[in-house]
């Protein structure tokens, strides 16, 4: 069941989607939002807080809320949001072909020089091109491990990772170590991606759940002509 801070979240992004709130314009203030809704200020922030993680709007201190030009997909980079779910709110119109889906005693070789300590882990590769408005855009690959993830299929690949594992298994994710990175890649990414060189960004991260349990190795090759990368940062005053 969705909260109301999904509900509200949900329904300013297709605002924005359908551009009754253009790029460059401030949304309404949280107080008005609040009146809007019927609902709490804290509930209003937390739906602020998930269009911020989606890229979609951008707070300013003493301004507000405002809307990120969308001319070209942007993915957050400080929180942890499954492609569906940028698929959805975004409105990408995506396609995900499942390209590689083994079962490995060992992590396989392209993971090994970002994730040396679990080169002994066995798990699932998983392989997924993303594919936006007939164009390869992102290659994810993704290596669950076993345990704690010991058994997925393939179907559940193709629609969302992220979503069999907390509707179906009943798991808790909760947060991410990333390195991002412009790296050189080889023959068979750059043709997978239709890529002009051999370049491409590169995300490489740990991702947990809420128990602190490692449960997911990912190196994520991007194209750096069709994505843009955000993030929101607060500069913190702390004393030693």
């Amino acid at each position: 069941m969705e909260s109301k801070s999904d509900i509200i979240a949900q329904d300013i992004a297709n605002k924005i989607k359908h551009e009754l709130y253009h790029s460059g314009d401030y949304i309404p203030s949280e107080k008005q939002l609040t009146t809007l809704y019927g609902t709490s200020r804290e509930t209003v922030r937390r739906a602020l807080d998930q269009l911020t993680e989606l890229g979609l709007i951008q707070k300013i201190k003493g301004k507000g809320s405002l809307v990120l030009d969308l001319d070209r997909y942007t993915f957050p980079i400080s929180g942890i949001t499954s492609f569906a779910e940028l698929n959805h709110g975004l409105n990408m119109k995506a396609q995900t072909k499942v390209i590689t889906f083994e079962k490995c005693s060992h992590l396989p070789e392209k993971f090994l020089p970002y994730f040396k300590e679990e080169a002994d882990s066995c798990g699932t590769h998983i392989e997924r091109l993303r594919i936006i408005q007939d164009e390869p855009d992102v290659l994810d690959c993704d290596y669950l491990l076993d345990p704690p993830i010991t058994d997925i299929s393939k179907s559940a690949a193709e629609k969302s990772i992220y979503q069999y594992l907390e509707q179906e298994l009943g798991l808790s994710i909760s947060y991410a170590t990333k390195e991002i990175t412009v790296t050189k890649v080889d023959n068979d990414i750059q043709k997978l991606l239709n890529l002009d060189n051999e370049m491409a960004v590169l995300v490489a991260s740990r991702n947990y759940l809420e128990d602190t349990t490692k449960f997911e190795l990912t190196l994520s090759y991007h194209r750096p002509d069709r994505f843009k990368f955000v993030d929101f940062a607060r500069r913190k005053h702390i004393k030693l």
